[in-house]
């Protein structure tokens, strides 16, 4: 399927005004997304799209911090490490037992519901003492599933060293693993789980918010256009609001925002990050080849080029005949081969493709009337000859 995606910044329209068609969106648009709708296809938004600045941008003082930790999952039914296969989960399920003061000295383990874990999870900005944050446990042994499983207390550090977080709870497992003597149904990953809430931050990273002179914006999409863009939008609200300007672009990147002298930084952010800012991003096209999806973004722009289309199919029916001897006769039953080929050809439609706008370019690629692995050629073959005036991104 092919998806429009419309990405750069388009004339402003009063609400409710209506430009021909009395619908109150511009007739380039109505046209777009009548198209798309007789078509078939997704109409992700038009042109000209805005986004508040907290969508677009993130605090550079603000990031998660990743924490990783070593743990058991017990109370398994039989699908736990063998104690043979990973000896890392015996020597951890020794230690832990002697330190709850049980010996197990001379004996040998085995249990088979038992598995040794790596615990992830990600400490959010700003993060209090005593908060809970999502935990995921992923099998390191030869465990088939972690169904039913509770995670032992496990302590969870950062990059540091330090421990900032304790885990422990019920594993929730949502695939399934099914085995018999002839059959195995599996869906989904069972040597994988999550615990909701499952780790308490015992240490807070620390932090000082207020006691910086000012804030820097981070683009999830760097553009240099929307960085100035927003830069903009930032220094007309803190020209009406304190009197300069307090906001540069520094590159593509990111955005600096001075603090004002009377102005208190927690509330200078709540009021930055609701402004709604132009985003603009440069004209791509992105294919996945494996699902057969198309993405082509408003600003893609196509020469003018000839293209024809044709699949040829060739069709091979074997219809072996039985050829009987004459009675009475020293001869045998014998097969002869008989192959019947058919090779056609589908399509060969041209057309003339010429993208001014989306509405044409994507006008011109359903008129062939190819599936999307053929518009996909189409397009590599176009890009091949110099006319896609857009980058090609290949997933």
């Amino acid at each position: 399927m092919i998806c429009l995606a419309g990405s750069g910044p388009g004339p402003e329209i009063e609400p409710g005004t209506a430009t021909g068609n009395g619908t109150g969106a511009t007739t380039s648009q109505g046209a777009v997304q009548s198209f798309a709708n007789g078509a078939g296809l997704n109409f992700i938004r038009p042109a000209g799209a805005a986004s508040r600045i907290k969508d677009i941008a993130s605090l550079q003082a603000g990031r998660d911090n990743q924490l990783i930790g070593y743990g058991l999952v017990v109370g398994l039914q039989g699908t736990g490490d063998g104690l043979r296969n990973s000896p890392f989960t015996e020597q951890s399920l020794r230690a832990m037992l002697q330190n709850l003061g049980i010996s197990t000295e001379g004996g040998a383990s085995r249990v088979n519901n038992v598995a040794a874990v790596i615990v992830t999870a990600n400490l959010p900005p700003f993060a209090s003492l005593g908060s809970r944050i999502d935990v995921t446990v992923s099998s390191l042994g030869d465990a088939t599933s972690l169904r039913g499983g509770t995670l032992v207390m496990t302590s969870m550090s950062g990059a540091d060293g330090q421990i900032y977080a304790v885990a422990q709870g019920s594993v929730i497992v949502s695939a399934i693993n099914a085995q018999g003597d002839a059959a195995t149904l599996q869906q989904g990953t069972a040597t994988a789980g999550r615990l909701p809430g499952g780790a308490i931050i015992e240490r807070e990273i620390p932090a000082k918010f207020k006691q910086v002179d000012g804030l820097v914006y981070q683009l999830r999409n760097p553009d240099f256009t929307t960085a100035v863009g927003m830069a903009d939008v930032i220094n007309a609200f803190s020209q009406e609001r304190y009197g300069s300007a307090i906001a540069e672009a520094r590159d593509s990147t990111s955005v600096a925002v001075r603090k004002p002298a009377r102005a208190d930084l927690a509330r200078l952010t709540a009021e930055l990050e609701g402004l709604v800012v132009e985003t603009d991003t440069p004209a791509r096209v992105v294919v996945n080849e494996r699902t057969g999806t198309i993405v082509i973004g408003n600003d893609v722009r196509v020469s003018r080029v000839a293209v024809s289309h044709g699949t040829l199919t060739v069709q091979i029916n074997e219809l072996p005949t039985v050829v009987q001897p004459l009675p009475f006769s020293d001869g045998v039953t014998a097969v002869e081969p008989l192959t019947d080929i058919t090779a056609g050809i589908d399509g060969g439609q041209i057309a003339m493709i010429d993208g001014p706008d989306l509405r044409t370019l994507v006008a011109g690629l359903n008129s062939i009337g190819v599936k999307p692995d053929g518009i996909i050629a189409i397009l590599q073959g176009i890009k091949s000859a110099g006319a896609l005036h857009a980058e090609l991104v290949l997933q």
